[in-house]
């Protein structure tokens, strides 16, 4: 179970015990950063809880198994945001059926994803269904903010913390799985989560020049710095997350050399007026002109 999820081992280890001690909770509350494998590990839990065969773990070949693995359990409900949020009406159609018995399985899973997103109605409707679920029922909700949770939800539920993937794990999976090996800048950048290094593995090139060019600052005319940087100019719809790194980049320099501290300002004011729809192009040749002229 759970062998092809890569990290917390812990959080693995205490939902395969209690498991095989038969002493699963009728709610859960799994918490942590985004793309750590929460909701993987959400599935793979609701999987062995609906197996029809085998008590300890999944069998892969019982009619639950097979359904589950094609979307088509009807023991199984994943519940997700409506736009930006999880609002009350969603949560009113899971109590009209929470009460039906389960079909094929002899339990019920349900999974509130971004359940942080619940509305404050929402959660207060789902307080009823928390205080006093059917017997076959397992409800999992997953959410990165702990602190949006009503505290009688919380108290309701077992709480799971899950923590960021190591470097280590992070390298390890990268290179097994797609054979890349990364920076330690880039690992910093990927703050711990999978989803994060697996959005950016693909535009690694990018990152690469961006760090060539960022170690060479002080070391470029401005018109040769701006026309390094032209990658910046056509990357428009991955610019924030560039951005990022730019500052991930700098605060490394910054810790040897005083002269990248404004520079960090210099590009989170760049990051704000991106996000007012500022004029792009202007916003980026503001950004460098200002970056190469703290520096040199």
């Amino acid at each position: 179970m759970f062998e092809n999820i890569v990290g917390n081992i812990k959080v693995k280890k205490l939902l395969i015990n209690t498991v095989k001690n038969k002493k699963t909770s009728h709610s859960y509350l799994f918490v942590g950063i985004d793309g750590i494998g929460k909701k993987l590990i959400a599935k793979e839990f609701s999987k062995i809880l609906l197996c029809t065969k085998n008590e300890n773990q999944y069998c892969n070949d019982c009619k639950s198994c097979i359904e589950f693995d094609t979307d088509n359990n009807p023991d199984f409900t994943l519940i997700q945001p409506d736009g930006n949020a999880i609002k009350i009406n969603q949560i009113r159609e899971m109590q009209s059926k929470v009460q039906e018995k389960p079909i094929i399985s002899n339990n019920k899973i349900y999974i509130i994803d971004d359940a942080d997103k619940m509305t404050i109605e929402a959660q207060n409707c789902l307080l009823k269904t928390l205080e006093e679920p059917p017997e076959f029922v397992t409800i999992i909700l997953i959410g990165t903010n702990e602190n949006a949770f009503l505290s009688t939800i919380k108290s309701r539920c077992m709480s799971i913390h899950f923590n960021p993937i190591s470097d280590k794990e992070m390298m390890m999976y990268l290179k097994e799985n797609y054979q890349i090996e990364v920076t330690q800048t880039m690992l910093d950048m990927f703050q711990g989560s999978i989803a994060k290094a697996l959005e950016l593995k693909d535009k690694r090139e990018i990152y690469e020049n961006i760090n060539s060019l960022i170690e060479k600052i002080d070391k470029l005319e401005l018109i040769d710095f701006i026309n390094k940087a032209e990658e910046l100019y056509q990357s428009k719809e991955e610019i924030q997350k560039i951005l990022e790194y730019i500052n991930t980049l700098l605060i490394n320099k910054a810790k040897t050399d005083y002269q990248y501290t404004n520079c960090i300002s210099v590009v989170e004011d760049t990051k704000n007026r991106l996000k007012q729809n500022g004029n792009y192009d202007m916003c980026i040749d503001n950004m460098l002109w200002n970056i190469w002229r703290e520096v040199n």
